[in-house]
């Protein structure tokens, strides 16, 4: 795979985290609130893994108060701290007081005010404290007010990131009085209406990010700007108020242009402006030789030669730019621009252009995409365009030669798309896509259920004949690879059941055997395994009579539909059969015909599944008690039956458990029941030793075959195909 593998000590803390429960013990504090304690007493993290410890807790979705108190002091040292987007709050985050903190970003905290939060760390962190990045997070405090007094602390500040929050011009006038070491400085998407303050910085500010506030339109704008002669580091880009499809809106900031302003920039954004010509760029590049970055996304600008076309002489390999125009460009705006949503739109767009004729595996464009998506759930057209990106670069070859880890990434975000845009139906239809695989679905490591869960919301809420096929084939094969207790979950929601039902009965109606019809059998089949709720409901529902229908309608299909149809049909009836309180149901005339009839077909796998029903019904002889003569019958069909069967070349069927053949075994008045199950259980062994026979031993059923092998009163037939199971077992295991 093109991938790098996980280091140890990354796989080390991914452990930890996935494990906390075991690894720690709950405790209450002085407040009698819970907190978490390591179990083992000699435990101490270096800063490194520390601060890794939390990061990983925190993009796992496990960071709280609870957790945050694993990182006393005595137990790790933090000297930079990230959280984002956690539902902390001043209770669990006093724990930095213990700590000296030299770097924090708690970015998109809902729960405490920036106030609170500076207010939660020590006096050596206020007084040492270098970088602070409160992006996303809100300076209201609890009776509703703006307030941000409490960064006049922080002296020793040398950057400082308040995008995307309250912060104002009142603000602005207090960092420039009170913090003295200030240089860097993003305000960005903010409520500050103009800039004079920064003024007092025109000495010292070297870096300023402005995007998307008022002041950047202000006529004052560049004044203020041409007297931060230490400057290298500029964003005055604007956020398109128009589709991004479409050009950017009009601000004049050309006279940047002119040489005597800002001479030592290296960096200049103007993305979403507009009002710079073509010249004015030349002019501005002739004027600041020092310039590595241009930003000049929902420009025009990015389409001119120096910056799009390699091959001619003007080319400015030297400078890196973002836009629309190239691949090299979009890739640097997704690393630039995530948490722009209107950016990562434009450029994802565009993107997918390009992904349409990828033929080579590339991670490194999956690795640009998650970041926006992730950032931006609620975004429609961040999703749309991301969703269809992904599944360009993940179908088909192109998926097998992307690392698993990747992919499992790559699902999760498709399946919180899934999740916040239900009723979406291209958006759904763009998921569906990129789950359908069986590299995906069978390789990858991935919460199943939930999707399995989605996916069956999505079949319930189009009536689209295309989403329909890959709906049900992603349910059909994740219905096997869960819990029984989550198909059960899944069996007993009415909607999911009947939609199947129709789906079926839609199909049969005109004797059509297609990929829907055999995915929408196979769905059912492993929905009701081992689920007797959704047993009852599949019957209750009229799935029975349909299955019956189904049977009688395909008897006359060509020999290999006819077959597939049958098998599938069969293995649910089995399902049902295996639940004691059901199997009255299945006794009756037109029931017992049809599966004598399937019980003689020369097709092993329709037999073998027809022998599995007839065998649970004849173990309750109670059953039976009018029809005495008619199970004789059965009885030896059902033996002339296995007596003709040979191994297949294939595994016919998985099962989650042997336990259902339990009550078969103890069967001794009927050895042919006796038969069926051992030849099943000795079939599996054989196609699948390393994991039916531990299972055998694990679930008690290989002390139950040698207590039969060595009863006297066990059928030579039963005890002869005892024996080959044994062996196996005894041999491998």
């Amino acid at each position: 795979m093109y991938d790098t593998p996980v280091s140890l000590q990354g796989a080390c803390i991914d452990f930890v985290c996935d494990n906390i429960s075991a690894l720690c013990e709950a405790e209450t504090d002085e407040q009698n609130h819970s907190m978490l304690a390591f179990k083992e007493g000699e435990v101490f993290f270096h800063n490194v893994i520390s601060e890794q410890l939390l990061a990983t807790l925190c993009a796992k979705g496990q960071l709280t108060d609870e957790t945050l108190a694993l990182f006393s002091s005595d137990v790790t040292c933090l000297r930079r701290v990230c959280i984002h987007n956690a539902p902390v709050t001043t209770r669990g985050l006093r724990i930095l007081k213990t700590h000296k903190v030299q770097e924090l970003e708690a970015t998109g905290l809902k729960n405490i005010s920036i106030n609170d939060l500076i207010g939660c760390l020590g006096e050596w962190s206020l007084n040492n404290l270098h970088t602070l990045n409160v992006a996303s997070s809100t300076f209201i405090n609890s009776a509703k007010f703006c307030v941000v007094v409490s960064l006049s602390k922080l002296r020793s500040l040398h950057s400082l990131n308040v995008s995307n929050t309250e912060f104002n011009r009142h603000g602005l006038e207090l960092i420039v009085t009170d913090l003295p070491a200030l240089e860097h400085l993003d305000i960005s998407s903010t409520a500050v209406s103009d800039i004079l303050p920064l003024q007092s910085l025109k000495g010292r500010l070297k870096s300023l990010m402005m995007y998307n506030i008022r002041a950047s339109h202000s006529v004052k704008l560049v004044g203020v700007l041409r007297e931060l002669v230490g400057l290298r580091y500029l964003d005055i880009s604007d956020m398109s108020t128009i589709t991004p499809f479409t050009g950017a809106k009009t601000s004049d900031v050309t006279e940047l242009a002119q040489k005597k302003y800002l001479p030592h920039l290296e960096s200049l954004d103007i993305s979403g402006r507009s009002g710079w010509a073509e010249d004015d760029i030349c002019a501005f590049l002739k004027s600041h030789p020092k310039i590595q970055f241009l930003g000049l996304v929902l420009t025009d600008l990015c389409d001119m030669e120096m910056f799009s076309d390699n091959e001619t002489a003007s080319y400015r390999a030297d400078i890196v730019v973002t836009g629309e125009s190239t691949e090299q460009q979009i890739v640097q705006a997704l690393k630039r621009y995530t948490n722009r949503a209107i950016y990562v739109q434009r450029s994802l767009y565009k993107l997918f252009t390009i992904t349409q004729g990828v033929t080579v595996p590339r991670m490194d464009l999956l690795n640009l995409i998650m970041p926006g998506m992730s950032s931006h759930p609620q975004h429609l057209g961040v999703q749309m365009a991301a969703t269809a990106c992904m599944y360009n670069l993940t179908k088909s070859e192109l998926g097998q030669k992307v690392h698993p880890s990747c992919l499992s990434l790559v699902v999760g975000l498709t399946l919180d798309a899934m999740e916040n845009f239900p009723n979406h139906q291209q958006l759904q239809k763009n998921t569906l896509l990129t789950l359908c695989s069986d590299r995906i679905l069978q390789d990858v490591n991935f919460d199943r259920f939930r999707c399995a869960r989605l996916v069956m919301e999505c079949l319930c809420a189009f009536d689209d004949a295309f989403l329909n096929r890959m709906s049900v084939a992603i349910c059909s094969i994740l219905a096997a690879k869960i819990s029984t207790e989550q198909t059960s979950h899944l069996g007993k929601n009415l909607r999911y059941m009947n939609k199947l039902l129709a789906i079926v009965k839609d199909k049969a109606s005109t004797q059509v055997v297609d990929v829907t019809m055999k995915f929408s059998l196979s769905a059912l089949w492993n929905l009701t395994d081992e689920s007797p709720l959704t047993c009852k409901m599949f019957i209750n529902q009229g799935g029975l009579d349909l299955f019956m229908t189904v049977l009688d309608t395909y008897s006359a299909s060509p020999d290999d539909q006819r077959v597939e149809v049958e098998t599938k049909v069969l293995g649910l009836l089995n399902n049902i059969a295996e639940v004691a309180a059901l199997r009255n149901n299945l006794v009756n005339d037109n029931f017992l015909v049809i599966q004598r009839r399937l019980l003689a077909s020369t097709h092993i796998e329709v037999s073998y599944f027809a022998a599995g029903v007839i065998s649970h019904l004849i173990s309750m002889p109670e059953l039976w008690v009018d029809k005495a003569e008619i199970r004789a019958e059965i009885v030896k069909e059902l033996a002339i039956a296995i007596d003709r069967w040979s191994q297949p070349k294939s595994e016919m069927v998985a099962y989650r458990s042997f336990c259902p053949f339990f009550p078969l075994l103890k069967c001794q008045d009927t050895p042919e029941v006796q038969l069926w199950a051992v030849w099943a259980i000795h079939h599996v062994c054989t196609k699948h030793t390393s994991r039916y026979c531990p299972m055998l031993k694990e679930e008690g059923g290989y002390k139950i075959l040698k207590t039969l092998a060595e009863s006297l009163k066990t059928d030579r037939r039963v005890v002869k195909t005892i024996q080959k199971v044994l062996e196996l077992a005894d041999k491998r295991y």
